[in-house]
């Protein structure tokens, strides 16, 4: 092809858009674009160093806000360390002015009692040196009435001497006596009658007229006392009655003083003179240990109730309400008797031994109320005596509360008993009955023992003691008690803690227990 075919000029731009388009770019384009691309770097390169250097300038205002910061956070912490430290000084100030304040007060109270104390001793002292006095001079007077009664006697008798010789009349003698508030004892000369009936007397003292009669003469000797030139003695049998009358029906000394015509201190000291002899004198003769013939038969008596062998004693710890003392009032504090009855109750144990009549053959009176009953038994004498060999090869029967020892023989407690545990506890129970049911004899022929007495509580031991002889008394003689009479008794049992003590016993018992189902003695009554 030739150029000259090309035509116009016009055509070389035709050809070089030719050339652009078949090249992809235009060499002056790329030119200015290389140019813009460089000018575009530079801005960049530019402003990251702008950014750069305005980070920098950032970074370190922003560290120094920092140090600015925490130098107020130190200063803080050191204003808050130096107030707490002036908070300290000032709380041990006033901790040392109110502990200088309470000492000061306490030695001004201690000041001020300790002249209390003195006045008071000192009144009680002259209290007592005005007593002193008076009584010396009561004495003083007492013995000039007594001269002048003595001459006026000695001059009476002197006059109906001096009559009878002239006159040859006798005259009769004018004896003076102490005076004394006139009192009726109509109901006491009644019953001392000898044809007052059985019924009645016995009744009234819980025994008859025989019985009654031969404790007089065994407490003759230690009770009775001699007229004097002021007053006629009481004799031994109002004094017994007085002291039975108040056991048997624990009725208070205002009516006991009504029914024997006596003053209320003098039948307080009547119960207690005759109980007190009662203890010493009776109770070595009617309530003591059996020996060995006795022994014999007890063992015969109980192995015909229940089957076991080698029984001597059927054992129960009862409860004698009290009013609450003035010590200890905790010791003698009764929690299940308060629980079960909703009243607060205060007492004191009477633990007894008793033979298959419910005779005591043992008894432990006087420790507080708040014991269980082992802990009683380990206080008794007849823990002591057992522990010196007294009881070896016997058995003395107890309620669950007792803990099995040597010569203990309790009840299975254990739960799921088997047939042979269940029929040894039968038999268990009809031994202890006979205990239960001479403490319920007991406390319902001396009626003092169901309530609160108005006994002091270093008396108690005395006049339980003679509640206890006086029943084995009335029980050796046969005396019947009125059905009327009939007593509940209710004592809560407590498992002891350690119930186990003895691994021999416990082979023993279950030898026992064998032995009562399987020869056919063991009761039918658990099925």
């Amino acid at each position: 092809m030739k150029l000259s075919s090309l035509g116009i000029p016009q055509d070389y731009s035709y050809i070089l858009s030719l050339l652009q388009s078949s090249l992809g770019s235009d060499p002056m384009n790329e030119a200015s674009t290389t140019t813009s691309t460089t000018t575009a770097k530079r801005r960049r390169r530019k402003e990251n160093g702008d950014r750069e250097g305005g980070d920098a300038a950032a970074a370190a205002g922003e560290g120094g806000d920092k140090k600015k910061e925490l130098k107020g956070i130190i200063t803080s912490l050191l204003l808050l360390e130096e107030q707490e430290k002036q908070d300290n000084q000032e709380r041990d100030m006033a901790s040392r002015e109110e502990k200088q304040l309470f000492e000061t007060n306490h030695k001004k109270k201690t000041k001020a009692m300790l002249g209390y104390y003195s006045n008071l001793d000192d009144y009680y002292t002259e209290v007592e040196e005005l007593d002193r006095v008076r009584r010396k001079r009561g004495r003083s007077l007492a013995g000039a009435v007594a001269g002048t009664l003595a001459c006026e006697a000695d001059s009476v008798k002197k006059g109906e001497k001096g009559v009878k010789k002239g006159s040859g009349e006798s005259g009769g003698g004018h004896q003076r006596r102490l005076w004394v508030r006139d009192r009726s004892n109509a109901w006491w000369d009644e019953c001392n009658r000898p044809d007052f009936p059985e019924e009645e007397f016995k009744k009234a003292f819980r025994m008859g007229k025989s019985t009654f009669d031969m404790v007089c003469e065994e407490l003759n000797s230690v009770i009775a006392k001699e007229d004097t030139t002021l007053r006629s003695a009481i004799p031994v049998r109002q004094r017994v009655a007085v002291c039975l009358w108040r056991l048997a029906t624990g009725e208070p000394l205002r009516l006991v003083s009504k029914r024997f015509g006596l003053g209320i201190s003098t039948c307080h000291k009547l119960v207690l003179e005759v109980c007190s002899a009662i203890r010493t004198v009776l109770m070595p003769k009617y309530l003591q240990w059996p020996d060995e013939d006795k022994l014999r038969k007890i063992k015969d008596e109980y192995e015909s109730v229940s089957g076991i062998p080698n029984v001597v004693g059927s054992m129960y710890t009862t409860h004698i309400p009290i009013i609450a003392p003035k010590i200890s009032v905790a010791a003698y504090f009764n929690k299940r008797h308060t629980e079960r009855n909703q009243k607060t109750s205060y007492s004191i144990t009477l633990q007894g031994v008793v033979n298959p009549k419910g005779v005591f053959t043992d008894v432990c009176i006087g420790w507080p109320g708040s014991m269980p009953d082992d802990q009683v038994l380990e206080k008794s004498a007849l823990y002591q005596r057992a522990n010196g060999g007294l009881l070896k090869g016997v058995w003395i029967v107890g309620n669950s509360g007792y803990p099995l020892l040597d010569w203990v023989l309790v009840p299975y407690t254990q739960q799921n008993l088997t047939w042979t545990q269940h029929a040894f506890n039968e038999k268990i129970g009809e031994v202890q009955r006979v205990a239960k049911d001479a403490f319920a004899r007991l406390k319902a022929r001396w009626s003092c023992l169901q309530k609160r007495t108005e006994v002091k509580l270093q008396d108690l031991p005395v006049v339980l003691g003679a509640c206890c002889v006086l029943h084995n008394i009335c029980e050796i003689k046969g005396e019947e008690m009125d059905p009327a009479l009939g007593f509940e008794i209710i004592d809560d049992e407590m498992v002891p803690e350690l119930a186990l003590r003895s691994v021999s016993s416990m082979k023993a018992r279950d030898a026992i227990a064998h032995n009562l189902l399987h020869h056919g003695l063991a009761g039918t009554s658990f099925l």
